[in-house]
């Protein structure tokens, strides 16, 4: 675990490094939880929304998109449960004076628990060789079984607390299981109370008249109350989604694990109508439709897994999330959920317009139920960056660090990079960019020795660098070096284009998606 720590330190100096992320108001000493994306992290950026939203629009011929504003009317808020009910639970250690949220210390303690049964799996695998029978083991083995059962009594007094909503049981948890502040190591605690995450500000030319609103806290909302004018407009037939990439703020209790938790951050959410009875359906094509979306990606199968919800939102019939290997464990990355037809109900009733869905087949009207696929942009950009960074050790005691990102999303494609300053090199790869440039993100590099441009190029997750040397004037053909292998080829300057476009074409994504 501390080896995994150290790697995700190092991202971490490498994301700002390398031109990634960088602290906000980094000059004033940075904003706690907030951070800058720079000029290579905000093309990764671009291309993981590019890579979503593609998929949802362009595969989908009934999802359309949207970009509803920031701010909105305070009652849409009253009327989606916001103001009265988006809590999380909060508790203080009066030592340190540190401030943790409740079931986050309870999570940690059950991911202690699994981590002491996987060691013990883990060291019997490796005694026991090809013959060892995990499940097996796990079922007989008495130190496996203390934990998996101290493990299923925390979950299970843990799920009902949350469920029935009792802070009291939950602090209770915390003492019982001597779970101590990571600062004070001690267990002098407060009472766990609720503590709404929402930012207000005021809108309005006088103090005196100003009207209080929130920065929206999520982007679902501005889905639904447009949902009769995108389905009008459009003349959408059910089922449809509406897909929208914007910006949230939450004011989290502890925002922590660098871009993981943030203060202010970036959603791809995508609301699906369907007929009453069709949720359970779709909620299940959603869920394989969108792991799919994620393994596509190549960055390994065995880093994904679903997560069913053990507390039910009151409006929700099902809700799964998808998690993500990341070095301080699996982590949620996506939620599907099955809202049911709450929200639009909702809104209904606080808006007194009629929300239905004339279904001509069924020759009656309805409020849609809605699947919801949501995920967060800056926790995808995370879980990709931890899965590429790679520390590697070279022939000759030389090591590099390399950005192993999926070519699609690289910040850049390709680097042109001339032998030497002179000669006439630079300028025919110069020539050699501006042709590449109309159609792929490309940088041009001539300082320092060759090696040196490669290491850098690896550092951002670059996946072609294009050496131009004395031989090119000659015959026409370059010095092409794939990152992941460092291996080279000779190939004519003509053949660079399909060489390059064959790598990045998110089309290979999409066939891989839908089958």
């Amino acid at each position: 675990m501390a080896s995994q720590e150290d790697v995700f330190k190092k991202l971490v100096a490498h994301c700002k490094e390398y031109g990634f992320v960088f602290p906000s108001s980094d000059i004033y000493d940075g904003l706690a939880a907030v951070y800058d994306y720079g000029q290579n992290g905000v093309e990764l950026k671009n291309n993981i929304k590019k890579y979503w939203w593609d998929s949802m629009i362009l595969l989908h011929e009934n999802i359309v998109g949207i970009d509803a504003a920031i701010f909105m009317h305070p009652t849409i808020w009253k009327a989606s449960g916001h103001v009265d009910a988006f809590n999380d639970p909060l508790i203080d250690n009066k030592d340190s004076k540190k401030r943790y949220r409740a079931d986050v210390l309870i999570e940690d303690q059950l991911a202690k628990f699994d981590e002491k049964i996987n060691k013990e799996v883990e060291k019997a695998a490796k005694k026991f060789g090809d013959s060892f029978d995990a499940e097996l083991y796990k079922s007989t083995n008495p130190r496996v079984l203390e934990n998996v059962t101290k493990r299923e009594e925390l979950h299970t007094r843990f799920a009902k607390a949350l469920n029935d909503g009792n802070l009291e049981e939950l602090k209770q948890i915390i003492l019982d299981y001597d779970i101590v502040c990571p600062i004070s190591g001690t267990k002098n605690w407060t009472d766990v109370r609720q503590f709404n995450l929402m930012f207000t500000t005021e809108m309005g030319s006088t103090s005196d008249g100003a009207m209080k609103i929130y920065l929206r806290p999520e982007t679902a909302q501005g889905i639904f109350v447009n949902y009769m004018n995108v389905q009008k407009t459009g003349r959408m037939k059910i089922p449809f989604g509406i897909a929208q990439i914007g910006k949230a703020f939450r004011n989290e209790i502890v925002a922590r694990q660098f871009i993981f938790r943030m203060r202010e951050f970036e959603q791809m959410e995508m609301q699906f109508f369907v007929r009453p009875g069709d949720e359970i359906k779709w909620f299940a094509h959603w869920k394989e439709f969108r792991l799919n979306w994620h393994k596509a990606l190549g960055l390994g199968d065995e880093k994904y897994r679903y997560h069913d919800h053990d507390k039910l939102a009151h409006y929700a019939n099902a809700a799964t999330d998808i998690e993500f290997e990341m070095p301080f464990g699996f982590k949620e990355v996506e939620g599907i959920h099955s809202r049911t037809n709450f929200d639009l109900s909702q809104h209904s009733k606080f808006s007194g317009k009629k929300i239905e869905y004339f279904d001509p087949e069924l020759n009656e009207s309805y409020t849609p139920y809605v699947i919801e696929t949501s995920i967060g942009v800056d926790r995808m950009f995370l879980s990709i960056m931890c899965a590429a960074y790679t520390e590697e050790n070279l022939d000759g005691g030389d090591s590099r660090v390399v950005l192993k990102l999926p070519p699609v999303l690289a910040p850049i494609k390709a680097c042109v990079m001339p032998l030497i300053k002179k000669d006439g090199l630079p300028e025919k790869a110069r020539e050699i960019m501006n042709e590449l440039k109309f159609d792929f993100k490309c940088s041009y590099d001539e300082k320092d020795s060759i090696g040196k441009r490669y290491r850098r190029q690896d550092a951002i997750g670059t996946p072609f660098c294009i050496t131009v040397d004395h031989q090119t004037l000659e015959d026409g053909c370059i010095t092409v070096r794939y990152r992941d292998t460092m291996t080279q080829d000779r190939i004519k300057i003509e053949e660079l284009h399909e060489l390059i476009g064959k790598a990045v074409n998110m089309k290979n994504l999409f066939k891989k998606i839908v089958g």
